[in-house]
């Protein structure tokens, strides 16, 4: 009785420290670990919101802040010019805490239940904002966006130099006006990646730039368009006058990424042809093409486009640095063969459904220039063991995409393990065994990341041979999903070999069950914890994991997971009760894919995760008392401290 009252009578913190020592010591922390400092207890939150008031960037992206989180650590802040977040837990509340006037940069992902009313608040209160990108925005169903949104951000910032809006389907803005307010945007807008637009909306906007660039109405009409570089969009269909439209309206173009998704078959004048490919160039400033044909809706190709197509726009695009072709099933060894050698630049390619390229293609590939970084060669069924050791003359492959060459085998594995600058790999759907994983193990590439999603042959051996060697030291991501004979055995032996990994796939491992979790959650890596370097874990459809499992994904375990992907049905109310006692990890169990896509849809070919430990994460880890909370600490809020 007199311990506990004794407890409950501690005096806090700021009662033995200064709140200038306090806010000194905060200064010295990193983003995330203000955030964990600031939900201990009140002086800690009022230090942390002191300390982020002058700091010029605000960047958290590996966990979903709420409202009630996000409002004291921005509002009082007038010199924030970038802010990097994940909205997935926020809603239109947070919009008059991200809106800064000081605003330069931002760039939000899992916009999903923000409304369009961000984009006009954006234009009446951030004047001087550069960079613009908002992931799946109104992505909700319900939740409203409409063209006086669009209208008013674009009058409102006449400094937007870059504008993202991915997955934004641009038919809401369907107004009679819609391609005149595209002349009140930013001159100075380099970078336009926007979602699905139907194609009249797209003619129209390109039909006004090309009069706007006419000597007899330039004085009338200002220039729409005259310093974008780089143009991304989804359309109907890639015709030969869409081509042919966008480079005579947009002179200034370096970078084109084009992507359609045919509900049918497109008829002749509705289609990308040989004549359209000529046209592609007409400035000669292109550095980056990918033109893809989605099989979204229904298989189809780009028909109407032969090897003479590929020849005639390697002529007129020798100066590429990357270019990326999906659905040419008419192209054949010769088509691809003129692009990587007339392209002598070229450093990123990435061909998917070449349905006709063979290991012909690289069969001289030492004899040229070249000098290829990313190379992705997803669905080439024809691609062989022998296509890929010729590639492996590459001695600078930093990213390889094998996904779904169902010809390759371990012995294309062996060559590939001794690319000395080869860091991710992907190997989803081919014959390899677990032999070839023995090569990758004790071979000399620095992989970083693998994944062998769908690799039948695997054994639990694999992984045990995989990381035998001195692949240990460098792998920090590792896909396994839908490998049938995997058990629990194999996850035992990667928690055995201490490996810091910080992603681990498998999903869809239908023999993984509670002894794989207790292992990974009691498996200690040097300089940390219990199961301390895992920041992703996906067990989604992993048939033996029961609700007894649940248990070891509370402290001390998992300290540093941020993503969980389970099966929703296994025990929904522990999976709710996880979610509410770690408001720091995202639990999924609608069977999403966790985490950042290796290739994705434009440029960004692929994006390495950063060392995510700072500096108050190291000092917890490594075992120092965790401070108390007074009683006052959250108002009655049930916060837990940190999950770091």
């Amino acid at each position: 009785m007199a311990d506990s009252a004794t407890a409950s009578e501690s005096p806090a913190i700021d009662h033995h420290l200064p709140s200038a020592v306090l806010a000194t010591v905060l200064s010295h922390l990193d983003i995330r670990s203000l955030v964990f400092a600031s939900t201990t207890c009140r002086a800690f939150r009022t230090c942390a919101s002191q300390a982020l008031s002058f700091l010029p960037t605000f960047h958290l992206l590996d966990f979903a802040l709420t409202v009630d989180f996000l409002r004291p650590l921005l509002m009082d802040n007038p010199c924030l010019r970038s802010i990097w977040m994940d909205c997935s837990r926020l809603d239109d509340e947070a919009i008059k805490f991200i809106a800064k006037p000081s605003l330069n940069e931002l760039y939000l992902v899992n916009c999903e239940n923000l409304s369009g009313n961000i984009l006009s608040e954006l234009g009446t209160r951030c004047p001087d904002l550069r960079t613009l990108t908002l992931n799946s925005l109104a992505g909700c169903k319900g939740v409203p966006i409409s063209f006086s949104d669009l209208e008013q951000f674009l009058i409102g910032c006449s400094e937007l130099e870059s504008l993202s809006l991915p997955e934004l389907d641009f038919s809401v803005f369907d107004w009679p006006n819609f391609h005149h307010i595209w002349s009140l945007a930013s001159q100075k807008l380099s970078c336009l990646e926007i979602g699905y637009i139907p194609m009249i909306m797209l003619s129209q906007i390109l039909t006004l730039a090309v009069e706007a660039q006419n000597p007899q109405t330039r004085i009338a009409k200002a220039p729409l368009f005259p310093s974008l570089q780089k143009l991304c969009l989804s359309v109907d269909y890639i015709t030969d006058n869409l081509v042919g439209s966008i480079s005579e309206a947009l002179p200034q173009l370096t970078h084109l990424d084009l992507q359609d998704a045919p509900w049918v078959d497109p008829t002749p004048l509705s289609d990308l042809t040989n004549a359209g490919l000529q046209l592609i160039n007409r400035h000669g400033k292109l550095k980056h093409v990918s033109l893809i044909r989605s099989q979204e809706f229904m298989f189809t190709s780009f028909k109407r486009v032969s090897d003479l197509g590929l020849l005639l726009m390697a002529q007129t695009c020798s100066n590429l640095e990357s270019i990326s072709l999906g659905g040419f099933s008419r192209v054949t060894d010769a088509g691809f063969r003129a692009v990587i050698h007339s392209c002598s630049r070229l450093c990123k390619l990435r061909v998917s459904h070449g349905n006709q390229l063979t290991d012909l293609v690289f069969h001289d590939i030492s004899a040229t220039s070249l000098s290829l970084t990313h190379v992705s060669l997803k669905w080439c069924n024809l691609l062989t063991d022998m296509g890929v050791k010729r590639l492996s003359f590459n001695k600078d492959l930093n990213v390889l995409d094998l996904r779904e060459c169902r010809l390759l085998s371990d012995e294309a594995i062996s060559a590939l393990s001794l690319l000395p600058k080869l860091q991710v790999l992907l190997l989803d759907g081919t014959g390899v065994t677990d032999i070839g994983l023995s090569y990758l193990g004790q071979g000399s590439s620095p992989l970083k990341s693998l994944s062998l999603r769908g690799c039948k042959r695997l054994t639990n051996s694999c992984v045990e041979l995989l990381l035998a060697g001195e692949v240990k030291s460098s792998l920090q991501t590792l896909d396994l999903s839908k490998i049938h004979n995997l058990t629990d055995e194999a996850v035992i032996s990667l928690a055995r070999s201490h490996v810091k990994i910080t992603e681990l796939r498998l999903r869809e491992c239908t023999h993984i069950g509670d002894s794989s979790i207790m292992a990974l959650a009691s498996m200690m890596v040097e300089g940390g914890t219990h199961g301390s370097s895992l920041h992703l874990l996906d067990l989604y459809e992993c048939g033996g994991i029961t609700p007894l499992a649940f248990r070891w994904f509370k402290k001390p375990y998992f300290p540093r997971l941020r993503s969980l992907g389970v099966t929703g049905c296994l025990n929904r109310d522990m999976v709710d009760a996880l979610a509410r006692s770690r408001p720091f990890l995202r639990v999924s169990c609608r069977g999403e894919e966790l985490g950042t896509a290796v290739w994705g849809a434009s440029s960004d070919w692929c994006r390495q995760e950063e060392d995510n430990l700072d500096e108050l994460e190291q000092f917890l880890l490594e075992g120092e008392e965790m401070i108390e909370e007074d009683d006052d600490a959250n108002d009655g809020d049930d916060v837990e401290f940190i999950e770091g």
